[in-house]
């Protein structure tokens, strides 16, 4: 039954039932400690009350000082060692008191609580003294009903404050804990509220921050981490939706031509000659669609951390060469000339295709943003471990809000003459992904209307690694 019931209510049940269990144990010792206390005061009035009497006695061999004694709430009697009364005071009965079955061995005073004939609770105290060669003892006896009644008060105070300590602790416990579990109800509901609009068809910005009272106790920290921990997934999440719309949008325009083409072609009979036309148009948007295609998968598998490439020993400056001499034919269909500063050989680690695509895809993004008979400079340079690869351009550049952005996947910049969107493709992206594979990075330094400047760097190899 206990599991089934709300957390608040298990710590409010454990922290009463402890509480309450201290709070016992507390009453019951300071109970016990105020018995003895009011015991130990009567046990040193009836030591006092005695003492003149014994002084007496010790002299004085007539016991009818004793018997002649009558006062109020006050006993006495004169035994034996044997038990056997010898004198008692005027107000006390025979066999009233009987103190000789407490008479100990010891000679030493000792103290009981009885109850008299008349019911009445007694406090008697049996002390041994010699009188001469003879061994006696002085029993004397006083009520207890002024100390039960203090004792009677306190269980009385005791029997009231205890529920109603306990009820105090209920209600200021509740009101802690579930202060204190507020920001776990709150992240519970906003759980809740988010999933309920992820599903719904107008997401949205689906999860709000749960606010937290306080960020040092563990409770706020666990909200503060769940609020980080779905803050990035509502990132993430927003931007695969977004990917999925930039990528629906990117394959909308090649399939709407292979549609548009397949439909013409078909709607009337052709010339061999305009079926050619025709497929060759259907080859290059299929082109167009397999590198969409392969670059998405490639990403895929960079994101599943799957990207495993070949560690070879090569020449950076020789694939630089290769890749260059690849673009080299598309700078020169718009009268652009590629410059190369290769003259260092810089050995390094890598694998080879990969590297070659990492560099065609900054020449092919210079070739393409930038104007016709512009230059495009290509340096290598090696240092302190490191290779650093720089492709810098004539072209449009790029403005200062959008430099975060462009190597996110699709990402879309508004040309300010016309205001349409331009989109930045993949190849940003995979450029990105093929150069932490290296335990590389890019870096981009760009101006608006001056042209762009990208820095590939990468670790070295052991020198010499390539023969």
């Amino acid at each position: 039954m206990m599991g089934a019931r709300s957390l608040r209510f298990r710590m409010m049940a454990l922290f009463c039932g402890v509480v309450g269990v201290l709070l016992a144990a507390s009453y019951l010792g300071f109970y016990e400690l105020v018995r003895r206390q009011v015991h130990q005061q009567l046990d040193r009035e009836l030591v006092e009350a005695s003492q003149p009497l014994i002084a007496d006695l010790e002299t004085d061999r007539d016991l009818d000082d004793v018997r002649q004694l009558d006062l109020p709430n006050e006993f006495f009697e004169v035994t034996l060692p044997s038990g056997q009364a010898l004198a008692r005071s005027a107000n006390l009965a025979a066999g009233q008191l009987n103190p000789g079955q407490f008479l100990p061995a010891s000679p030493k005073p000792f103290f009981r609580t009885v109850r008299g004939r008349d019911g009445r609770r007694l406090r008697l105290a049996v002390i041994p003294f010699e009188r001469g060669p003879q061994s006696l003892a002085l029993a004397v006896a006083v009520p207890t009903r002024e100390a039960d009644r203090v004792l009677a008060t306190f269980r009385g105070i005791a029997f009231w404050v205890l529920p109603l300590s306990l009820l105090l602790t209920a209600l200021l416990s509740g009101w802690y804990v579930g202060k204190s579990l507020a920001p776990v109800k709150a992240l519970t509901e906003h759980l809740a509220e988010t999933t309920e609009r992820l599903t719904s068809r107008e997401a949205g910005d689906f999860w709000q921050p749960v606010p937290v009272p306080t960020a040092f106790d563990e409770l706020g920290l666990l909200a503060g981490t769940f609020n980080r921990l779905f803050g990035k997934i509502h990132s993430l999440v927003g931007q695969m939706r977004q990917f999925v719309s930039d990528a629906s949008h990117e394959l909308r325009t090649p399939l709407s031509i292979l549609q548009g083409e397949t439909e013409l072609v078909l709607a009337e009979p052709r010339s061999p000659e305009e079926y050619r036309k025709t497929l060759q148009v259907i080859e290059e948007e299929l082109r167009k669609l397999n590198r969409i295609v392969e670059s998405l998968f490639t990403l895929a598998i960079a994101d599943a951390g799957q990207l495993r490439l070949g560690r070879e020993p090569l020449y950076l400056n020789e694939v630089l060469e290769e890749a260059c001499s690849v673009a080299t034919p598309l700078a020169r269909a718009k009268s652009m000339t590629i410059e190369r500063d290769l003259r260092q050989e810089v050995a390094a680690w890598g694998d080879e295709i990969a590297l070659r695509q990492l560099f065609l895809i900054f020449l092919d993004n210079a070739i393409k943003y930038s104007p016709p008979a512009s230059r495009i400079q290509v340096r290598l340079t090696a240092s302190d471990g490191q290779a650093r690869v720089e492709f810098e351009d004539e072209g449009i550049g790029i403005a200062p809000e959008h430099l975060p952005h462009i190597f996110e996947r699709f990402y879309r910049v508004a040309r300010a003459e016309n205001g349409e969107a331009r989109s930045g493709g993949l190849g940003l992206a995979i450029a990105q992904a093929l150069a932490r594979a290296h335990a590389g990075e890019v870096q981009c330094r760009s101006r608006l209307g001056a042209g762009s400047r990208f820095t590939v760097v990468l670790p070295l190899g052991p020198a010499g690694a390539a023969t």
